[in-house]
C-alpha cells in the first residue's frame, strides 16, 4: 500500500517547480490531488498527467473569496480535504533604500497572508469534519538568516516559519499537524528570475550568481524540485504523526539546526 491511498490533498502553486513535483508524489503514493494555482492553464496541463486522480483549480491566495471558492470546490468534489501544501510564492529583492512598498505588499500578501489564511480555510473544514490531517507550509533557507538584498523576502519567509511553529502548536489538539519544509537553493525558473536580479545589483553575468550557489551547496549542486517530494510525502502521511511545528531544512547541508 502507498503512503497516500485515498487521501485528498490540496497543493497550492502546484502547476510548476516543486509544487508540481509534490503533486506527481502524492498522485504516485495514491492520493487525490487538487493542482491550484493562479495560471490555470499550466494547472491543467500538470493535472492532465494523472487522470482523473487529479484536477486543476484557479487560486488566488491575495483574494479571500479565491480561497474560500477553492476550498469548498475541492471539498464538495471529494468529501473533505486531509493534506495542504502550502507552496504558492513570490521572490523580489533590492536594496533596503529602493524596496518599494508595492513589492513589500505583494512579497507578504502571496507569501504570508496568502499562506495564513490558505491554511486557516483548510483548518476550519478539517476541524469541522473530526479527522484530523496534515498541513505543510513552504518555508526557506532564507527565512533562517538576513540577507543584504532579500530582506522583504527572508522576513516574509521568516514569518512563515514563525506561523507554522504557532498553528503547529494550536492545532494538534485537534490531531491536525502543521509543519514545514525549508528548501534552500532550487533549479527552477523561479531561480531565473532571482539569477536576473542578481546580475543586476550585485553587476554579475547572467547565470553566474546562479552557478556560484550551487557550486557552494555542500551536497555539490542546486536542487531539483523533486529533491523535495519525498520530505512532502514525509510530512503528509501517518510517519510523521508525532511530528508537530517543525520546519524541515531540504537544501543539501546549507543550514543545520
Amino acid at each position: 500500500m502507498t503512503k497516500l491511498t485515498d487521501k485528498v490533498a490540496l497543493v497550492t502553486g502546484g502547476a510548476r517547480g516543486i509544487g508540481a513535483a509534490i503533486v506527481d508524489r502524492y498522485a504516485a503514493e495514491g492520493a487525490q490531488v487538487a493542482v491550484a494555482d493562479v495560471d490555470l492553464a499550466a494547472a491543467e496541463a500538470t493535472a492532465a498527467r494523472h487522470g482523473a486522480r487529479a484536477f486543476p483549480l484557479a487560486l488566488d491566495v491575495t483574494k479571500a473569496a479565491s480561497i474560500e471558492a477553492a476550498v469548498e470546490s475541492v471539498a464538495a468534489r471529494w468529501g473533505g480535504i486531509d493534506i495542504l501544501v502550502n507552496n504558492a510564492g513570490i521572490f523580489d529583492m533590492a536594496p533596503i533604500v529602493d524596496v518599494t512598498e508595492a513589492s513589500f505588499d505583494r512579497v507578504f500578501a502571496v507569501n504570508v497572508k496568502g499562506l495564513f489564511f490558505t491554511l486557516q480555510a483548510v483548518a476550519r473544514r478539517m476541524i469541522a469534519r473530526g479527522q484530523g490531517g496534515k498541513i505543510i507550509n513552504m518555508a526557506s533557507q532564507a527565512g533562517r538568516r538576513g540577507e543584504a538584498l532579500v530582506a522583504v523576502y527572508c522576513a516574509s519567509k521568516a514569518a512563515v516559519i514563525s506561523l507554522t511553529q504557532s498553528a503547529g502548536l494550536d492545532l494538534i489538539r485537534y490531531r491536525i499537524n502543521v509543519n514545514g519544509i525549508a528548501p534552500g537553493v532550487v533549479d527552477t525558473p523561479m531561480w531565473d528570475h532571482v539569477d536576473a536580479l542578481f546580475a543586476k545589483y550585485e553587476h554579475r553575468a547572467v547565470g553566474e550568481k546562479k552557478r556560484l550557489v550551487g557550486e557552494a551547496v555542500p551536497f555539490g549542486r542546486m536542487g531539483l524540485p523533486e529533491d523535495y517530494a519525498g520530505a512532502a510525502a514525509f510530512l503528509a502521511s501517518s510517519d510523521s504523526d508525532y511530528v508537530v511545528a517543525q520546519t524541515l531544512n531540504v537544501d543539501g547541508g546549507n543550514w543545520m539546526s
